[in-house]
């Protein structure tokens, strides 16, 4: 085993009774909570236990803590819901902004006042048909707020496949994960920026998913797979009427992703402080990352599984991990 090997994390899979573990928050116990492709909404302990918290007849995406009674769901069939931890029980918060309904209402965070941002990926096609989007690249994404007396409205449009939403840990600005243009878009809430937008990260090294703040005070990025060169090629190449003939080619037919484990954290002015990336024999695809307390939580749009990965302790922030 060569030293990098020696000193790389070690990545523990927790298996969960459903597939497409898609994203996961920690609660206060230090719990995973993650919703599968049958609708299931789970809560896993550290030693893998799984308990089911309650179904949204949907398909779950973005799990949130929106208080100490309810989680906040961005569900990619039914819209923005609160579902509560005890009861399971659902409300519907939003299926439609600006006249336009939720297509794929994919993930959320909650600013301390209590608004949501959230992101609508697309237009055009459902959550089954993501890799049309991205080969079309239909640019129909959005980022959403819901106030905390119910108003909506959107805030930016035009998103490539808009995907992970996450705040600055201040508050001062939302940043939303663009997963065909391998970038995240920051828009300024407070300063003298307010009302702006501008690129907090680009040109990753991949297509980025969901995003969360850590307690570490870091922007995680997931990066649910390196640059796909078919993709490529066709999204600088192709015309748009080429593009479009996706729509009716089967979805396993498009390029899809590569396997890959692969998360990167960011300091609020964007430095880069951490680039993880592990072999992807037991794990792959991560759509979805929450750092609490030192330990990474992993989830994945292809996986029946969450996994978990400890951070080094006394690493220098911005070595290689």
């Amino acid at each position: 085993m060569s030293a990098a090997a020696a000193r790389r994390p070690l990545l523990r899979r927790l298996a969960v009774p459903g597939h497409g573990a898609e994203d996961v928050v920690v609660d206060e116990q230090g719990h995973g909570i993650t919703g599968t492709e049958d609708g299931a909404v789970l809560r896993v302990s550290p030693d893998g236990s799984v308990t089911r918290l309650g179904h949204t007849r949907g398909r779950p995406l973005g799990i949130e803590l929106l208080d100490e009674d309810r989680l906040l769901v961005a569900d990619a069939e039914r819209g923005l819901l609160t579902m509560h931890r005890r009861t399971g029980a659902v409300e519907v918060l939003v299926t439609e902004v600006a006249g336009r309904p939720l297509r794929v209402c994919n993930n959320a965070a909650v600013a301390a006042d209590g608004s949501v941002w959230f992101s609508d990926s697309s237009a055009v096609h459902p959550l089954a048909r993501w890799r049309a989007d991205l080969l079309e690249a239909t640019c129909t994404g959005r980022l959403l707020r819901r106030a905390p007396d119910g108003a909506v409205e959107e805030h930016l449009t035009g998103l490539d496949f808009a995907n992970g939403v996450a705040l600055s840990p201040d508050g001062s600005a939302v940043h939303v994960a663009e997963s065909g243009a391998r970038t995240v878009v920051r828009l300024w809430l407070s300063g003298p920026r307010a009302g702006t937008r501008d690129l907090f990260a680009a040109d990753l090294p991949g297509y980025p998913d969901n995003l969360s703040t850590g307690s570490d005070g870091l922007v995680w990025v997931t990066i649910a797979s390196p640059p796909v060169a078919a993709l490529e090629r066709l999204r600088a190449h192709a015309p748009a009427a080429v593009r479009r003939l996706g729509r009716h080619v089967p979805e396993a037919l498009l390029p899809g992703p590569v396997r890959s484990v692969h998360v990167q954290a960011y300091r609020p002015d964007g430095t880069l402080v951490h680039d993880l990336r592990l072999p992807a024999t037991d794990f792959h695809m991560v759509t979805g990352v929450r750092e609490h307390q030192g330990r990474l939580w992993l989830a994945s749009l292809e996986e029946a599984a969450l996994a978990t990965v400890e951070l080094a302790a006394g690493r220098v922030p911005g070595a290689p991990v």
